[in-house]
């Protein structure tokens, strides 16, 4: 499009179209835009509180009790499980400590309540390391089960264990510093040990179950705090006769034969 004209040499006009495009865009330069209201400032975020550390619950009464000099064990505070399963104020039991600050590994550590491990310390440090002394010092205890959420014997829909309560401790054996294994169960061990380990065990838990009681507990014995109307106590444990071979028969005794019967006639 041409916007201007030459009226003459060296002046020039400009179009009337142009002039008034020029004067649009200046007024409207100098008219000002219009801006949104401003918004009002929000209110400032208070800071989030720091959480207070929940402080862990105090020490039982009884692991307290469970001093470095009796026992080696680390709190667990509780188990939880399926189907009832758990128990309060429960411990991890790594070792007891005997009267000359010797330890017994129990192997593998044994989860269970704190009130049994206290029983199962002084049982050790009391009876049995006494009884097997002359056998040699005591090193270990073998933990067969512990913790278990499980019913009775392991039947399904059966009672709830006191296993699933951390409540019960299966043993196989003890074993000495010269590495002898002392079973429980087995008829090779002398029998008036094995009485006095008996009673020592019945006197100190609630339940004791061995060869005999069940079917179950052929190989190993059971023990628990179960507690019952009355104060009731069971203790079940056969201590059996060490096997005896029968006496062989003398070469001279001849066995007669019975007389063959005659052929029946067709």
């Amino acid at each position: 499009m041409q916007l201007c004209v030459y009226l003459g040499i060296g002046h020039v006009r400009f179009c009337g179209i142009l002039v008034l495009l020029v004067a649009a865009s200046e007024i409207a330069a100098a008219q000002t835009v219009p801006l949104p209201p401003q918004r009002p400032a929000l209110p400032a975020t208070p800071p989030a509180e720091a959480a207070e550390p929940v402080a862990p619950p105090p020490p039982s009464a009884c692991f307290q009790r469970l001093t470095p000099k009796l026992a080696i064990a680390s709190a667990l505070s509780e188990v939880d499980g399926p189907g009832g399963c758990g128990a309060e104020d429960v411990v991890r039991l790594e070792a007891i400590v005997l009267a000359d600050k010797s330890r017994v590994a129990v192997t593998p550590p044994a989860v269970v309540r704190c009130d049994l491990a206290e029983a199962l310390a002084h049982w050790v440090r009391d009876d049995v390391a006494p009884a097997l002394r002359p056998l040699g010092p005591l090193r270990s205890v073998d933990n067969y089960a512990s913790y278990d959420c499980r019913g009775r014997n392991r039947v399904a829909g059966a009672k709830l264990s006191e296993h699933g309560k951390a409540n019960a401790l299966d043993m196989r054996s003890f074993r000495l510093a010269n590495g002898k294994l002392i079973e429980l169960t087995s008829v090779q061990v002398a029998k008036d040990l094995r009485e006095s380990l008996k009673r020592s065990t019945c006197a100190r838990f609630t339940t004791v179950l061995g060869p005999g009681s069940d079917g179950y507990h052929e190989d190993h014995v059971h023990v628990d705090l179960a507690e019952r109307r009355s104060g009731y106590r069971i203790c079940q444990w056969d201590v059996r006769e060490t096997e005896e071979k029968p006496a062989p028969i003398p070469d001279a005794v001849q066995i007669p034969l019975p007389r063959p019967r005659p052929f029946a006639r067709s």
